[in-house]
């Protein structure tokens, strides 16, 4: 019998609409849509990098005043999500061409490459990619 590892399934991220967050994602960043399926109020969306990912993102609308403050401050101006990448320059260069925001020009870094951008929201990430050894 295979023992199951524990990681991170998902990580939500609220969002203002299921379809603008979609297109974003997916069109911007470069993400693979894996689920969009109705439920009573709302819809169960699922959105990552790498379809053979453990970890993905939940694209959660906000379904409240309070929730809505949140959306595009979930870590209080902090960057708030790493994506890690095999090619810095190829992903950078092809975000950098759909638009996405950059807070900062790329830098290097001990552990490697490194830049900050803004989602559609204005949650900051870091795309990133590690120091070959």
């Amino acid at each position: 019998m295979r023992k199951q590892k524990r990681c991170m399934g998902y990580v939500a991220v609220v969002v203002d609409d299921y379809d603008r967050a979609i297109e974003y994602y997916t069109d911007k960043l470069g993400f693979t849509l894996i689920e969009d399926t109705p439920q009573p109020g709302k819809r169960w969306v699922v959105v990552t990098p790498d379809p053979d990912s453990d970890c993905a993102i939940l694209l959660a609308r906000a379904s409240n005043d309070r929730q809505e403050g949140f959306i595009g401050n979930q870590c209080g101006g902090r960057v708030f999500l790493f994506l890690q990448t095999d090619n810095f320059w190829r992903d950078y260069n092809a975000m950098k061409a759909k638009g996405v925001h950059f807070c900062q020009e790329p830098r290097e870094e001990e552990y490697g490459m490194v830049v900050v951008f803004e989602d559609i929201y204005g949650n900051r990430w870091d795309l990133y990619q590690n120091r070959q050894t």
